[in-house]
């Protein structure tokens, strides 16, 4: 999974941590600073759903936009390519 949490912000304006912390803290959402430091710097391993939540009112966006898949690179068995290259139609 990728972890778009500035990419998303940066198209809404925010470009910084501790504006996106503002935000977040007026609209009720207590993340602390290091949470929100680590959120911001760090693809994380997890986040909580109250921290998604958080963003996505903020940002005014869906979970779907701060992650994203990464492409599949496990060929299936039986076939000869890759599951990236299928999703595309194949060699065309």
């Amino acid at each position: 999974m990728y972890w778009n949490l500035r990419l998303v912000a940066a198209r809404r304006g925010i470009f910084t941590k501790g504006e996106l912390q503002r935000l977040l803290t007026e609209r009720g959402y207590e993340l602390s600073d290091a949470t929100t430091s680590r959120l911001w710097s760090h693809q994380p391993h997890s986040v909580k759903l109250s921290e998604l939540d958080g963003f996505c009112t903020v940002l005014g966006c869906g979970v779907n936009e701060l992650l994203s898949r990464k492409p599949a690179t496990i060929p299936v068995p039986g076939d000869a390519a890759p599951a990236s290259s299928r999703a595309r139609g194949g060699d065309q």
